[in-house]
Parts: C-alpha cells; sequence; structure tokens
C-alpha cells in the first residue's frame, strides 16, 4: 500500500510538474540584429525619451556606478532581493537582440525573448495599458542607448519563489492584460491623467499596499505604503494632509519637486520628479494632477487661504517650552529656518502642513532629518541639512515625537527610537 501510494503521489507530482512547464513556456522570438539609430525617425525617439522619464526607466535600471540602463538596482521584496536587468541594446548582456514583439511582449505580458516568466518587481501589470504608439516610441528610444556589456545579477530568492513559471498562477490571480480602455464618462484630460498614471507612471506599484502574494491590494488601492524605508503617502481621501492636495497643488508638486502647503520630495520621488517627470510637458503633468484629485476628492473640497493656514501655525521660535527634549533641539537646529511668522509670505514649507509630518508612518520625517534634502532634491534653491552625525536615536525621536504633538492633530507615532535605529542601521548596511 505504502508503494502504491509512494507511486501515486510521485505520477501526480510529475504530471504536475509537466503541466506547469507547458502552461508556463512559450515560444522564443527570434533574434534581431542591432540596427541603432538609423532604424528609428528622430521624432519617435524623442518621443520615446518623454515617455521613458515617465515610466522611471533609468531609476530602476540604473544603478550606483552610473552605467546608463545598464541594470543592477536592488528591490527588496519580502520573498528575497530581485535585481533590475541590463536594458542597453548590448546583444550579448542586454536587449540588443530583442525585437519590437519581443519588447512589446515583456511589457504587456511579463514574457521575456526567451519565452521565461519575467517576476513581477518589473511592473508590466502597468505597462500592459501601453498602447502600440508608445510601445513603439520606447523600443525606439531604448534601442538607440549606448549599449553597455553588463551581466545581470544573479536574483536573491528563495526556493520556492524563485521558479519563474511559478508566475503562471501569479498572474491568474493577479494580472489582467489589455491596453488603457479610455472611460466615456469623464473628459479627455482625466483620460490622459488615467492612462499615465495607471500605466508607464505605474504609481499604485509604491503607493498601494501589498498582499501577502506580492500583489498590490486593490481594496485599498493608493492608500499608502511603505517602500525601501520610506512611506509613499495615500493618493487617496485617506491622506492626512490637513490641507487637500488640490489639482494644482499635485502639479506644483510634481513639476517643482514640493509645494509650500505640503512639503519636498526627497528619496526616490524626488528621483521620479526631477529625472523622470521632468520630461513631460505642463499639459502630461496637469492631467495626471486632475486624475488624483478626482481620486482623492479635493477636486470637490475648499483649499482655505494661506491666512487661515497660518493660524495653523501653533508655536513661533520664542515660545518653545523650555523643559521639552524635543522642543529644545528644534529651537537650537530647526526654528531659525522653520520659523513661520504667519504672514502670506511663506518662503518654507510649513510644518503644520508638512505631509512628512503628517502621515502615517514616521519614515519620511526620520530619513529627512538624517539625511536632509539636497538642493536639487526638493523644491528649488532650497535645501536643509542632515543630523545623521549630530543625534542621537533618542535625539531624533524625541524631536519627532515634539513636532508631532505640537504642530498636527494625528495621533502620536509609537516607536519612534526604534524606527529611527532601524532605518539608520539598514542604510550603514550593519
Amino acid at each position: 500500500m505504502f508503494r502504491r501510494l509512494s507511486t501515486v503521489f510521485l505520477a501526480a507530482a510529475l504530471i504536475a510538474v509537466v503541466g506547469l512547464y507547458l502552461v508556463s513556456s512559450h515560444r522564443a522570438i527570434a533574434p534581431v540584429t542591432f540596427l541603432g539609430v538609423r532604424a528609428f525617425p528622430d521624432e519617435q525617439i524623442v518621443r520615446g525619451s518623454v515617455l521613458a522619464g515617465a515610466a522611471n526607466c533609468a531609476i530602476c535600471h540604473t544603478s550606483k556606478s552610473g552605467q546608463l540602463f545598464a541594470g543592477g538596482v536592488p528591490f527588496n521584496t519580502k520573498f528575497g532581493i530581485v535585481y533590475s536587468t541590463n536594458i542597453t541594446p548590448d546583444s550579448i548582456t542586454g536587449i540588443g537582440e530583442w525585437s519590437e514583439a519581443a519588447f512589446a511582449r515583456a511589457l504587456r505580458e511579463g514574457i521575456a525573448r526567451d519565452g521565461s516568466q519575467l517576476f513581477p518587481a518589473f511592473p508590466f501589470d502597468h505597462f500592459t495599458k501601453v498602447n502600440d504608439e508608445d510601445v513603439k516610441a520606447l523600443y525606439a528610444f531604448i534601442m538607440t542607448q549606448r549599449p553597455l556589456s553588463r551581466a545581470r545579477e544573479p536574483n536573491q530568492l528563495a526556493f520556492p519563489f524563485n521558479i519563474r513559471a511559478l508566475q503562471v498562477g501569479w498572474k491568474w490571480l493577479f494580472f489582467r492584460p489589455g491596453v488603457y480602455q479610455a472611460d466615456i464618462t469623464q473628459t479627455a484630460q482625466w483620460n490622459r491623467g488615467a492612462y499615465l498614471a495607471e500605466g508607464l507612471g505605474h504609481c499604485s506599484a509604491c503607493h498601494t499596499p501589498r498582499n501577502s502574494f506580492g500583489a498590490e491590494s486593490v481594496s485599498v488601492k493608493y492608500n499608502g505604503a511603505t517602500i525601501e524605508g520610506w512611506f509613499a503617502p495615500a493618493l487617496n481621501a485617506s491622506n492626512s494632509a490637513p490641507v487637500p492636495w488640490s489639482s494644482n497643488e499635485l502639479y506644483s508638486y510634481l513639476r517643482n519637486g514640493g509645494t509650500v502647503m505640503h512639503g519636498s520630495a526627497a528619496g526616490v520621488m524626488s528621483d521620479v520628479i526631477h529625472n523622470g517627470l521632468v520630461k513631460l510637458s505642463d499639459e502630461d503633468l496637469h492631467a495626471i494632477a486632475n486624475y488624483f484629485a478626482a481620486i482623492n476628492g479635493s477636486s470637490h473640497a475648499t483649499t482655505e487661504s494661506i491666512e487661515t493656514i497660518s493660524a495653523l501655525n501653533i508655536t513661533s521660535a520664542t515660545n518653545v517650552p523650555a523643559t521639552d527634549p524635543g522642543a529644545q533641539i528644534y529651537r537650537a537646529a530647526c526654528a531659525s529656518c522653520h520659523y513661520n511668522r504667519g504672514v502670506l509670505h511663506i518662503e518654507r514649507p510649513e510644518l503644520t502642513l508638512n505631509n512628512a509630518l503628517n502621515a502615517p508612518s514616521a519614515n519620511n520625517f526620520i530619513q529627512v532629518v538624517l539625511h536632509g534634502i539636497g538642493r536639487e532634491e526638493g523644491l528649488p534653491e532650497l535645501m536643509m541639512p542632515g543630523y545623521a552625525d549630530v543625534f542621537s536615536d533618542l535625539e531624533i525621536a524625541e524631536l519627532a515625537a515634539y513636532l508631532r504633538r505640537s504642530r498636527t492633530a494625528q495621533p502620536a507615532w509609537s516607536g519612534l527610537e526604534a524606527a529611527v535605529a532601524s532605518i539608520r542601521t539598514k542604510e550603514d548596511g550593519t
């Protein structure tokens, strides 16, 4: 009986393996010869450059070594580390032998030229929405970049998550392929914004929590999520900012890297704005802003005047209680720049309204205090020094607790000192 059961089990396992192989395997697409710039019209290449900026291609496929599009960027997932690949037109280590059909299949179906399954760290679940014209332009741009030889970094995924064939099951559960279809009940501007945000921009990839399978949780879409040590804030009505993220505020943030009513971009989002979205036209950025203003409900909200907002500035530098350790740190290191006199001419982001200070997670505030904001990261010509070498974990925690308590109506953050230590430790690599 035992031998019979063992035979049945082995047969079933063999059938399952063979079946998985059959359903996961796809034909390889024949290689092509790299043709270079002469194969594409100039205007198509230029258009592709803009679209690549919207898709953050350079950010995800350029490592710290500075080799543009040569890959090697690590993405930490709950299953291990996935490294981005070389997408330069190098014929051996890149995608120089990929035809336009192979390129389009990878974007829209998550299948490589050789027929293997791509891991969803590559956002094909968003790129599937990209239309034919834009796929062609992206292909033209990528294939006319400088070929660079850089072998693929081996992914560090635990078994069985390193089995590419299992992506068939993931796709069956969570992937819905198809080019973006316009919503006829919405305006042309709204649809343009939705196409860019949900497709090339893949905004929800960072701003939506993920389930236990690593897929976006559609039931809480745009509720905000922690990613790479930062908190990508909610882009829907659950955002905790005291002043609505109106279409104008969103546009200003995406174009300039910050607003006085919500704060400055930093970290990954700064790269997205200054190295990606900077290539988009004002019209396209307004479309994205309009789309998210409709999602968060601010298109129907009344933004308060700066005079009313100024009244929210709870304390001044001269009002800081001398007994509070966080207040003492604020007075010594922060007040000279962040003191707002409550007048119309606000020169720096107001802490009372700051997105990082009002967020449910303290991560962004901690990151900014540790590392500061460079002159080219946030609003033009404004910068903030980092205090990683100045303040201890406890002191940063005390500052965060004080500002959260005195500048916002939000509940207190918990575990602040441990959060500071965790972020500092991960970045030190210890």
